[in-house]
């Protein structure tokens, strides 16, 4: 099999690329404290249940506003709506296996203001579609507000509890006790405006690959032959008995291994 090509590590030319650059990014740490959930159509919650638990969350949609933030130029107010899918087990009491699953859904809104620079102009490109709501023929976009990319990671529960709150009745001014499920969630997201720049940038040259794509000859169980046999997996080494690592940088003796974990690393004096 041939070595892969190296690319090359000489300046060829400077080249003009067009790149989404970021102008502004934040990340965001958010405790959510008591979002109420809202059942689905098929689940009831009843008065017999009083202890949930939940399985798992998921962020299922994200709706993203993006407007100027007035009296201060280049500045751009971003307000991010998120839906979270939920699953959950309701019990009777604490001493109980059975358990009735539960599903719904909870939406909370933040709103960032963060830097994305002037652009108000119009671009038309060729390989654009047509917005619908266009009455013209033509293929135009128009690039007038800076672009927001959400990222999150999976929200993390933090506490879930079934409470009974006062709401405004609409029929009488007197509040009522209504029963509902709260949900407390922990959520990480990076957040971030970039527009579409022309950059110089330096070029070195095409990178081709010397690498053959090839299969593999042997049949699948003399592969799996070679594998090493996963010992780790079917006896797992407990926390307190990991072995310290020690690396050997030269041909001298390596540093002595301490460890909290009494005599098992020797004894001490």
């Amino acid at each position: 099999m041939s070595e892969p090509k190296k690319c090359p590590d000489f300046f060829k030319e400077a080249v003009s690329i067009e790149t989404q650059r970021i102008f502004d990014t934040c990340s965001e740490r958010d405790c959510i404290s008591e979002l109420p959930v809202c059942l689905d159509a098929c689940c009831c919650l009843t008065d017999c249940m009083n202890i949930i638990k939940t399985r798992c969350v998921d962020v299922s949609r994200v709706c993203i506003a993006v407007d100027n933030v007035p009296f201060k130029c280049g500045y751009y107010s971003v307000d991010i709506t998120y839906t979270f899918d939920i699953k959950m087990d309701a019990y009777e009491n604490s001493c109980t296996e059975e358990c009735y699953p539960l599903t719904g859904t909870a939406v909370w809104n933040k709103r960032v203001i963060l830097y994305g620079a002037n652009g108000d102009i119009k671009t038309f490109s060729s390989d654009e579609r047509r917005h619908k709501d266009d009455k013209d023929d033509c293929c135009c976009k128009v690039i007038n507000k800076p672009k927001v990319t959400v990222s999150v990671v999976t929200p993390i529960a933090l506490e879930t509890r079934i409470d009974c709150k006062k709401l405004k009745n609409s029929c009488s001014c007197e509040p009522v006790l209504v029963k509902g499920i709260y949900i407390t969630l922990g959520l990480f997201s990076v957040i971030q405006l970039t527009r579409p720049v022309s950059l110089l940038i330096p070029s070195y040259d095409y990178c081709i690959p010397g690498k053959e794509c090839c299969s593999p000859a042997e049949s699948p169980c003399e592969i799996f032959s070679k594998l090493e046999f996963p010992t780790e997996q079917f006896f797992p080494c407990p926390e307190d008995e990991k072995l310290c690592a020690c690396e050997k940088d030269s041909e001298e003796d390596p540093p002595d291994c301490k460890d909290d974990g009494g005599d098992f690393f020797g004894d001490t004096e």
